[in-house]
């Protein structure tokens, strides 16, 4: 029956979208490590690799381009790109971006603050009077971004708010914790900046494409050979080179948590 299935989505793909036809994919992300960044200009990451991977199994040649997180929006909702990669459901993105419905990975944002400057913050309403870092474009979820007793800065890296936070120039920084723990690791900064428990949001990460003649099928094609790929080996192998540098990272930042403990 796995076969048949794999056959009929396929023959799908073929006869409905333009792709077959030698259509190159365009497909746009930010630097997201370690689910999609560079590293010496060349694509890397679980999603990265992963999205290739599948998209090579329905026959569809992918062209990645790196870019602002809010222009990556941006050049979607006005067509100039086919794809992009890692971002969350919202109503407002229904009208012109189609999701591939089996998620690529889960992200849990959570506050990071500087080891020199710690702030008692155990719920959202301890931010009351500060100042938060923030990427331009990125869901916080609906609580966080609509609150009015703290400020919200956006910074145009993560690396630059983890640098305002260093500085004093923002109270705390907010990002994906495995985005800002591999970060803090590649800065050499785990004993400048260290993490809040408190999670503000949870949120599941998508393949969307844009709205085109043929996109619903290849949404639906992509989705079903990604749930059957991550019931195999070479997924799980993907994920554990990069989850196993995070691994390390992860017992590093624990013992330090340890050692610093009030």
């Amino acid at each position: 029956m796995r076969h048949i299935a794999r056959l009929f989505w396929i023959l799908l793909l073929v006869c409905l979208s333009p792709l077959a036809l030698g259509e190159r994919l365009r497909l746009v992300s930010d630097d997201w490590a370690p689910y999609v960044y560079q590293h010496d200009g060349q694509p890397r990451g679980i999603d990265y690799e992963v999205t290739n991977q599948v998209f090579a199994r329905l026959g569809v040649e992918v062209e990645w381009q790196f870019l602002p997180w809010k222009r990556c929006l941006v050049m979607i909702e006005q067509g100039l790109a086919d794809g992009i990669l890692d971002i969350f459901q919202t109503e407002s993105r229904q009208p012109y971006l189609i999701y591939a419905q089996e998620p690529m990975s889960e992200v849990e944002f959570v506050l990071f603050q500087a080891s020199a400057r710690r702030h008692a913050v155990t719920q959202l309403q301890d931010l009351a009077g500060l100042t938060v870092g923030t990427s331009p474009g990125y869901a916080y979820g609906d609580t966080f971004n609509g609150a009015t007793y703290f400020t919200r800065e956006a910074a145009p890296t993560h690396e630059a708010n983890f640098g305002k936070l260093v500085l004093g120039r923002i109270d705390l920084a907010i990002t994906d914790r495995r985005v800002g723990r591999y970060l803090l690791h590649q800065l050499g900064m785990q004993r400048q900046v260290e993490e809040l428990p408190l999670v503000i949001s949870r949120q599941t990460q998508y393949l969307g494409l844009v709205r085109k003649p043929g996109r619903e099928e290849l949404a639906a094609a992509f989705a079903e050979e990604l749930r059957r790929f991550k019931q195999e080996p070479a997924y799980a192998a993907i994920s554990n080179h990069y989850t196993g540098d995070i691994g390390n990272i992860l017992n590093a930042v624990e013992q330090q948590e340890s050692s610093t403990a009030r």
